[in-house]
């Protein structure tokens, strides 16, 4: 790894005593694999696995397994997540322990998202937003993976949020950054880095806190974290925010014994995670909370042009467990359940460019609904109202490479299961199974493991 000689430069400056084991483990050392299992849907930490220690739920892999070729990956029995980010699940846990609505600002690919779902007191919703439409579509693939209803995706400008006046309890602003603390996992980053970009980067940061600012209630907690280690985009602009927007920092309590570096050039409670300390990559996170001022005055729901249907199959919400939580709703033949607390929430996130929240259950034909596979990977799912047939690995790796199977089970949409985990749905014809198994999420290699990669 060939670094910019100004970028050596500002690391000997930010930490004069620290910067030759900084750089060394920048290019001597390989990025550190972790994963977070979902204990939703009951999955625990392997014996013998170290764990990640601010995250129960976390734990490091010895080598980076195929996990593309692990079916309880595609069950949303675990995300694939960088030990660092995880700090996360222990700043929500620490902060937030009542019902709250949180905003994940800058959410692709969703392991902050998913990790604040697991992380938040239950009652609580989350609305993840990526302005990036394919990325986008890589969060709601990431969001539905996990199975938690309480969220919807939304693809727009964080101005177009910041119009939500007061709506949200907690803001979480993974903001785009100049990537330092991405440089051994990505050399792109290393060959684009300038002390421009920090500048550039440092600008649209500011930008994009200040027009969302309105979106955060009086009183209500902003989660700022970037992936870089120099001081302009992190300490700095943590001064700037409390300065400039009305915010007291907070701090969060942390075990003396965890490798966290503190802020650098401030005694705002800052938090660090650098290569020399921390089986990790770089992130720097900090929480300010927002002044208190006027009273919170909420959003507007905004009209709906057209009345939702509410005429779905009279069976369907027998699909779902604790359905007296949920609206169910119907639009172009669509059924969507919602979580009936944040019903009027959702309502006004039309105007946000809405992408899809709570879970599609299905799609109507005649007088028949079509289960989706947002429904199979739900934890909501009553697995009790569809028949399940059990795959084997080989089976299993066929069918989410979207091939036709025979399963063991009665004619209708059947459950396929892999090691008691719902893959998804098949419509078992009896001499032949139709593989319902979306096509933007199947395996295209076909390369066939004999067996299921080892984590741990």
């Amino acid at each position: 790894m060939q670094l910019h000689p100004l970028f050596i430069e500002q690391i000997e400056r930010l930490m004069p005593g620290e910067s030759e084991a900084m750089l060394r483990a920048l290019g001597d050392t390989l990025p550190s694999v972790s994963v977070r299992v979902n204990d939703s849907r009951g999955a625990s930490v392997p014996a013998g696995a170290v764990t990640v220690p601010w995250c129960p739920a976390g734990f490091y892999c010895d080598e980076r397994p195929q996990f593309t070729f692990d079916p309880l990956w595609h069950a949303g029995m675990y995300y694939v997540q960088d030990a660092s980010s995880m700090f996360l699940h222990h700043v929500v846990r620490s902060l937030v322990n009542t019902p709250v609505r949180y905003l994940d600002l800058c959410a692709a690919p969703g392991g902050k998202t998913t990790a604040a779902l697991q992380a938040l007191p239950a009652g609580s919703f989350v609305v993840a937003n990526e302005i990036v439409v394919s990325r986008a579509r890589v969060l709601a693939d990431n969001v539905q993976r996990w199975g938690n209803p309480a969220c919807a995706v939304t693809c727009c400008a964080p101005s177009q949020l910041g119009q939500l006046t007061h709506t949200f309890d907690v803001i979480a602003a993974d903001v785009p950054c100049s990537g330092e603390g991405m440089f051994r996992k990505d050399d792109e980053a290393v060959k684009q880095w300038t002390p421009a970009l920090i500048e550039q980067c440092a600008q649209r940061q500011r930008d994009i806190i200040a027009s969302v600012w309105n979106a955060l209630r009086p009183g209500g907690l902003l989660i700022y974290s970037t992936c870089t280690f120099n001081d302009q985009e992190n300490e700095r602009m943590i001064e700037h925010i409390a300065a400039e927007l009305g915010a007291e920092p907070v701090a969060v309590d942390i075990d003396p014994s965890w490798p966290i570096h503190a802020g650098i050039g401030t005694d705002l409670p800052c938090y660090r995670f650098l290569p020399h300390l921390t089986r990790g990559e770089g992130l720097f996170m900090a929480v300010l909370r927002k002044h208190s001022g006027e009273p919170p005055r909420p959003a507007k729901a905004k009209r709906q042009r057209t009345p939702a249907r509410t005429d779905a199959p009279r069976d369907i919400k027998q699909w779902l467990n604790n359905e007296k939580d949920f609206t169910i709703t119907i639009s172009a033949d669509t059924v969507t359940a919602l979580p009936r607390a944040h019903a009027q929430l959702v309502e006004m996130l039309e105007s946000c460019n809405l992408m899809q929240a709570g879970i599609v259950m299905g799609n109507i034909k005649g007088k028949n609904c079509v289960p989706s596979h947002a429904l199979a990977l739900s934890t909501a799912l009553r697995r009790e109202a569809f028949a399940t047939a059990q795959l084997d690995y080989q089976q299993a790796i066929a069918y989410l490479r979207g091939e036709a199977i025979t399963v063991d089970a009665p004619r209708g949409y059947v459950t396929v299961t892999y090691q008691g985990s719902v893959l998804g749905f098949v419509n078992n014809l009896g001499n032949r199974a139709n593989n319902l198994y979306p096509k933007p999420l199947r395996i295209l290699s076909t390369h066939s493991p004999a067996e299921p990669p080892r984590l741990g």
